[in-house]
């Protein structure tokens, strides 16, 4: 999966009845598999502890779909994989990366953030 080269990602999630909820996050390659970066309460982390099934494709800020749809599994990363995911993400996204990673640690301190790592299936 090549999607860590995109600039947003949108995920789709499902909700215990199976309706889908996609969102458009940041994301970065992590190996053969790519990453994303979320509040620890998020409403898409109470849906992949429910059901780690996700559609991924690139896509705008909006969420504007750019890419064909991809099958994946989404597995929530602990504190160590999450702290190497934000440095990840504090390279790509460059300086805007770093001061939205900043304000969410002053905000949320760093156990109020997860990373999540989605792999094709």
């Amino acid at each position: 999966m090549n999607l860590g080269a995109e600039q947003y990602l949108s995920v789709t999630t499902y909700r215990k009845d199976g309706t889908p909820v996609a969102t458009p996050v940041w994301v970065v390659q992590d190996g053969d598999a790519v990453a994303i970066w979320t509040t620890a309460g998020s409403g898409k982390v109470k849906r992949i502890r429910n059901n780690p099934d996700v559609r991924v494709a690139g896509c705008d800020v909006r969420g504007k779909v750019s890419t064909e749809p991809v099958r994946g599994r989404a597995e929530i990363l602990d504190a160590a994989e999450t702290a190497r995911v934000r440095g990840l993400l504090r390279r790509k996204y460059g300086v805007m990366g770093r001061l939205v990673l900043l304000g969410s640690r002053l905000r949320r301190g760093d156990a109020g953030t997860v990373a999540v790592r989605i792999t094709a299936v």
